[in-house]
C-alpha cells in the first residue's frame, strides 16, 4: 500500500514537471514559428512584373528594386511574366507561398480586370495582401509622328472623317490602354480599332514602327520616346500637367471634362503573408522612395511618389475596381 502511494506521488510529480516543461517549451515553439519573419529576408526576393520588359511597370520596378534590395540586404529580382492583360503573372504571384519571397507590382490593369473578365483566376481582394502604393502615374495619349494631328481636337476630327480606320495598340484586352481608348471613343463619339499585344513593350514598339497610329499608356513608358521625337504626345491624363511634360495639355484642357486618366503602381504580396514581413517590405519601399536618386528618376518619368499604408492601398483598390466597373458599363463594354 505504501509502495503504491509512493508510486502515485511520483507519477503526480512527474505530471507536474511535464506540464511545467510544456509551459517553458511553448513560448520557444512560438518563437521558432515566428523566426522566419524576424530574420526576413534570408535570400533574394522575386518581384513579379505581370508585363513584358520595357513597359512602364517594368521601368518603375527596375527603378525602385535595386535600392530596396540594398535596404533589405538581399537582391530583389524583377521577374517579367506578361500576357493575358497581366493575369498570367498575377495568378502566379497569387499562388506563390505567402513567405515574402514573391512580391507583385501592379498598375491600372489590376483594378480594371474585374470589369473586363467574367472569371479571373484569382480574387483581386482576397488573394493578396496590400503593402503600399508606391507611385501615382498619369497616363498619356501618344500618336505616331506621321499621323497628321497635333492635339485632341484634330485627332477626333480625323477619326470622325475616317471611322474605323485608326488603329490603337494596347498591352492586351482589359489593360489600361484598351479601356482608356474605349472610354475616349465613347466620350468623343468616334470609332477606332483595337489591336491588342502581349505586353506594354510590344504595344509601344508597334506604334513606333507605324503599324498602329496611337496608344494610351502610362507616362513612364512614353517620356523618353517623346523627347527623342519617336512619338508625339498630344494629351496627358493627370488633373494638372506633369513637370515631365509641361507643354502637353491635359485631356480636360483639351475639351474633355472629367477625363482624368492615371493609375497607381502598387506592391502586393500573396494573402497570408505575415504582417511583420509586410511592414518590413513597406519600410524598405518608403526609405527607397525617399532616396533622391530614386525620387528624381521617378519624377523624370512622370511618376509621383506616394508610399501609402497597406490600409490606404486596400481602400484605393476597392474604389478603383468600382470606378472601372462603372466606366465599362457606361461605355457598353461587356466582360468576356
Amino acid at each position: 500500500m505504501e509502495k503504491s502511494l509512493a508510486e502515485r506521488a511520483l507519477l503526480r510529480l512527474f505530471g507536474v514537471l511535464v506540464s511545467a516543461l510544456g509551459f517553458v517549451l511553448t513560448p520557444g515553439a512560438v518563437h521558432a514559428q515566428s523566426a522566419p519573419s524576424s530574420d526576413y529576408p534570408r535570400k533574394p526576393v522575386r518581384l513579379v512584373v505581370p508585363f513584358a520588359p520595357g513597359g512602364p511597370v517594368d521601368i518603375v520596378a527596375r527603378s525602385i528594386a535595386p535600392r530596396m534590395g540594398e535596404i533589405l540586404g538581399q537582391q530583389i529580382l524583377v521577374d517579367n511574366r506578361g500576357g493575358a492583360g497581366s493575369t498570367i503573372g498575377t495568378e502566379m504571384a497569387a499562388k506563390s507561398p505567402p513567405d515574402g519571397y514573391t512580391l507583385l507590382m501592379v498598375s491600372g490593369s489590376y483594378v480594371m480586370n474585374p470589369a473586363m473578365l467574367r472569371k479571373l483566376p484569382y480574387d483581386s481582394i482576397k488573394d493578396f495582401a496590400s503593402i503600399s502604393i508606391l507611385a501615382e502615374v498619369p497616363s498619356a495619349l501618344v500618336v505616331h509622328p506621321a499621323l497628321p494631328v497635333k492635339n485632341v481636337k484634330e485627332l477626333i476630327a480625323l477619326a470622325k472623317a475616317r471611322p474605323g480606320e485608326l488603329n490603337y495598340s494596347s498591352p492586351g484586352r482589359g489593360a489600361l490602354g484598351h479601356l482608356a481608348a474605349e472610354w475616349f471613343s465613347s466620350v468623343a463619339g468616334i470609332k477606332m480599332v483595337h489591336v491588342p499585344y502581349k505586353g506594354a513593350g510590344p504595344a509601344l514598339v508597334e506604334l513606333m514602327a507605324g503599324h498602329v497610329q496611337l496608344l494610351f499608356a502610362a507616362m513612364p513608358g512614353l517620356i523618353q520616346q517623346t523627347r527623342e521625337g519617336k512619338l508625339r504626345m498630344i494629351a496627358q491624363g493627370g488633373k494638372t500637367r506633369s513637370p515631365s511634360a509641361p507643354d502637353v495639355p491635359t485631356f480636360v484642357e483639351s475639351g474633355l471634362p472629367g477625363f482624368v486618366l492615371s493609375s497607381n503602381f502598387g506592391l502586393l504580396a500573396p494573402a497570408g503573408t505575415p504582417r511583420p514581413i509586410i511592414e518590413r517590405v513597406r519600410s524598405a519601399l518608403v526609405e527607397a522612395l525617399a532616396d533622391p536618386a530614386v525620387n528624381n528618376r521617378l519624377a523624370s518619368l512622370g511618376a509621383v511618389r506616394v508610399g501609402s499604408t497597406p490600409e490606404e492601398h486596400d481602400a484605393f483598390t476597392k474604389s478603383e475596381i468600382a470606378r472601372w466597373m462603372k466606366v465599362t458599363r457606361e461605355a457598353g463594354i461587356q466582360p468576356q
